[in-house]
């Protein structure tokens, strides 16, 4: 096949010259007819081909690596240098960390609009030959750029329309302990991703594709070089979507009445600081201006320092959570939980506490609670992280034998590099009040990420952070338009030496 473009008449002889030096070819083996009817049927019958330059591969989706894509290597750093000067948007939220540029796809430089033009045309037709698809001339294209710590997690590139995913890396000299790695993930038997089990590493004038569908799981690994640059142009070629299952629904979180208990654990446990009716109504009163509230040194002394001690020296089993394409972090296996971990579990989760959490919030936790309710109540508006006003919708009552229908959610979570969560379609959109007590982060530095995000539905924009901070307790009532993430922790956190890029958390989910 062939898509070169002849001269047009009346073109002068200062332009010949111009477009002879701004010509790009792109790797002939993918023309040799031989190896294109092998690449045809290996990717129609979802096998393997390797030849030369190009390496095709159905494991675990179909994806194909072509090294040397660009010739000659003239035009390769004139492409370099004016990408290098375009302008880049830093991008952050709880799937990815990069920089990016504006769409390419009116960009006038020369190199620029050469590589556009043999990608969408002569580079295309290879590609509907080698799918049996016809694929749509749009041009979707934009360059970015990774540095150290930049990520982006496992997703699946799906977006309607989107047929094929290609990437164009022009990089230094690159190894494997640079991270920004491109890995792949193979799926479960509810499709959702499972491991890694292949990771492309990039190299200058390698061209990566892949196949967008179902299971199309992949992730760049965060960049480990503190002076290494990955810079690539990235894209999708547009057609016929493939068919697509219904989604997978995660079973939802058993949710759990408080246990029986007296005051005297919370004496045991809590800041006296915070036990007293002053303090608690004027926490209160903050809570129900803003909807969150930080309580500092909240267990004492003697019993946040047991917590820590056990959960760094203790055999505690811990379990990685996932799929990652919605979270990936540890959790303590209950049965394992050295007792005064075990205790301090249970202070979270009794009576004497779910009383002690409505006397803070305001919130109607438990029956004995007051009830600051006014008798224009029904009319009224409650606020959620965000500060904003809404029509108050409650979740379907859970009554139990005592007329209570308050529940709550908890565990036991290790935090280190590589740990976080995602915003995803699955999350339960309802109002309820969570809780995070942050251990054994003394001194962790926000950029090291581990903070809890709270973003409106549907945007991007930050209504609230909340960083980790040692001993200390964060309440924040979340709405039906409220979603929240954990930020990803990257290799800055390895600083951190209580032990190196740990802390641990308890995480708590209360309904009333």
């Amino acid at each position: 096949m062939s898509c070169k473009r002849k001269r047009a008449n009346g073109t002068s002889s200062k332009d010949v010259k111009k477009e002879k030096h701004l010509h790009v070819d792109i790797n002939s083996s993918l023309f040799d007819i031989t190896n294109k009817t092998r690449q045809q049927e290996a990717w129609q019958k979802c096998t393997s081909f390797r030849q030369g330059d190009v390496e095709l591969d159905c494991t675990p989706f179909p994806h194909c690596v072509i090294n040397q894509f660009l010739q000659p290597e003239e035009f390769l750093s004139s492409l370099e240098m004016e990408l290098s000067q375009l302008n880049f948007h830093t991008k952050s939220n709880d799937l990815y960390k990069f920089a990016q540029s504006d769409d390419l796809k009116t960009g006038t430089e020369p190199c620029i609009t050469e590589l556009r033009s043999v990608l969408f045309g002569q580079f295309r037709c290879w590609l509907s030959e080698l799918l049996d698809v016809m694929l749509e001339p749009t041009v979707d294209i934009s360059c970015a750029k990774y540095q150290h710590t930049d990520v982006l997690l496992c997703h699946d590139d799906e977006l309607e329309g989107r047929r094929v995913a290609f990437i164009l890396y022009l990089v230094p000299p690159w190894e494997l302990g640079d991270g920004g790695t491109l890995d792949l993930f193979n799926t479960d038997e509810h499709g959702q991703p499972g491991s890694i089990v292949k990771s492309l590493v990039p190299s200058r004038n390698r061209l990566v594709f892949f196949e967008v569908s179902p299971v199309s799981f992949h992730q760049v690994s965060e960049i480990l070089s503190s002076d290494k640059c990955r810079m690539s142009v990235s894209g999708w070629f547009h057609g016929p979507s493939l068919p697509r299952p219904p989604k997978y629904v995660e079973a939802p979180v058993p949710l759990k009445k408080y246990s029986s208990s007296d005051d005297e654990i919370l004496h045991k446990w809590i800041s006296e600081e915070y036990m007293g009716d002053k303090n608690q109504i004027e926490i209160q009163t903050t809570f129900q201006e803003s909807s969150e509230v930080c309580l500092k040194n909240f267990l004492k002394t003697e019993r946040i320092q047991e917590i820590r001690n056990a959960l760094q020296l203790a055999e505690i089993q811990w379990i990685t959570k996932g799929p990652a394409n919605k979270r990936h972090y540890e959790y303590a296996e209950m049965g394992s939980l050295p007792p005064c971990v075990q205790e301090c579990w249970e202070l979270l989760s009794s009576e004497a506490f779910f009383l002690l959490l409505s006397n803070l919030s305001g919130l109607k936790l438990h029956p004995l609670a007051e009830n600051n309710d006014s008798s224009e109540d029904e009319e009224e508006d409650s606020s959620g992280a965000d500060g904003s006003d809404h029509e108050v919708e409650r979740r379907p009552e859970r009554k139990s034998k005592d007329g209570t229908t308050a529940v709550c959610a908890g565990e036991v979570r290790r935090w280190k590099h590589g740990s976080y969560t995602l915003v995803h379609d699955c999350d339960q959109r309802e109002f309820c009040l969570d809780l995070r007590l942050t251990i054994g982060c003394s001194g962790w530095k926000h950029e090291a990420g581990g903070f809890t995000s709270y973003i409106a539905y549907g945007e991007d924009e930050e209504l609230l952070t909340v960083n980790p901070e040692d001993n200390s307790l964060a309440l924040v009532y979340r709405d039906t338009d409220t979603l929240k993430f954990v930020k990803y922790v990257n290799d800055t956190s390895s600083s951190h030496q209580d032990p190196p890029g740990t802390f641990y958390d308890f995480s708590f989910v209360y309904y009333e």
